[in-house]
């Protein structure tokens, strides 16, 4: 069956209507003005959120790179120490800013009442691995350590990310939890891209370039690994090739039927469970790349967006 016809009914009006992105690593500035307009379509009619204080930083970056920027996001109105979530953008490895997010940000602050740190990671092809891992790391350091002025419990943490910037969260986790220096609460995973072997069914289904498609995402990850070998490090990029899962945070997972990541974050799920890691997953039939992010409107939508924020809610409660 058509890819299209396949798709959930009210996502489909608005899925035609998307544009193809340009190669990224044939037109780098093209694909990302492109992505920041879809995600500006995206948010026609929102308004950013009163209750919802936003403040860009610059932070220490590791070891002899760029200072990191950051964007903090905070409830104009709280008391007491609260949850926090280092959220961590997609597009590829190669695409993308936090500016994207604001919204869905400013959402999770409303609902949880807790502080989101977003974090401008350097990007692929100019910076490949590690520069995107390490800028993260180096942003949950500088979460960590500024917890008592944020106004932070140290002990409901999260890290999350969408797409490839789920991909970077739950390498970023595997690192934590290997250097012993940040304790996380939960890992949230929102389709996040963590297999760059593409040798499942579901990342030979999808070729159409208006989503995520076969195609586009092994260009990106040839972008982000580049061409040197990564010997014992490749899982902080590519999360499924850890060969050991015991000891991350709980996690949560979420992914369309329609998703070629599909198969990848089923069978890492599997794995964490049988790791004796709390897992939650999430499969949405009809549901394609970021569906929820592109079509806000749709009740498979919503439903999915309400499905992620109480589980993020129920993991950083009090």
């Amino acid at each position: 069956m058509e890819f299209v016809q396949r798709m959930d009914r009210a996502l489909r009006e608005t899925y035609c209507a998307l544009p193809v992105l340009p190669d990224p690593l044939i037109d780098i500035a093209g694909a990302r003005r492109a992505m920041l307009e879809m995600f500006a379509v995206a948010r026609t009619g929102q308004q950013p959120s009163e209750a919802v204080l936003t403040e860009d930083r610059r932070i220490t970056g590791p070891a002899g790179a760029p200072e990191v920027p950051i964007r903090v996001y905070r409830p104009r109105h709280a008391s007491g120490a609260l949850p926090a979530l280092l959220w961590i953008h997609g597009g590829g490895f190669t695409l993308g800013l936090p500016a994207q997010d604001d919204l869905f940000c400013e959402q999770i602050v409303e609902t949880l009442g807790a502080v989101v740190v977003s974090v401008d990671y350097r990007l692929a092809p100019e910076h490949p691995f590690p520069a995107g891992t390490q800028d993260c790391y180096a942003a949950l350091a500088w979460l960590l350590t500024q917890a008592p002025a944020l106004g932070v419990d140290t002990r409901r943490i999260a890290v999350g990310g969408a797409s490839a910037g789920g991909g970077l969260a739950a390498g970023l986790a595997l690192m934590a939890r290997d250097r012993n220096e940040f304790p996380l609460a939960f890992q949230f995973l929102l389709c996040p891209c963590i297999d760059d072997r593409h040798v499942t069914a579901s990342s030979h289904e999808v070729n159409d370039d208006r989503t995520w498609s076969r195609a586009k995402s092994l260009q990106a990850w040839r972008a982000y690994l580049g061409e040197r070998d990564h010997g014992d490090g490749l899982p902080y990029a590519a999360a499924a090739r850890a060969s050991d899962l015991r000891g991350l945070p709980p996690t949560y997972l979420m992914v369309g039927g329609l998703d070629l990541v599909r198969d990848e974050i089923v069978a890492y799920g599997a794995r964490l469970i049988e790791a004796g890691v709390t897992t939650e997953l999430h499969v949405w039939p009809g549901g394609f790349h970021g569906f929820e992010l592109f079509v806000p409107d749709a009740p498979i939508s919503q439903a999915a967006r309400a499905g992620y924020l109480n589980a993020l809610e129920r993991a950083l409660g009090a």
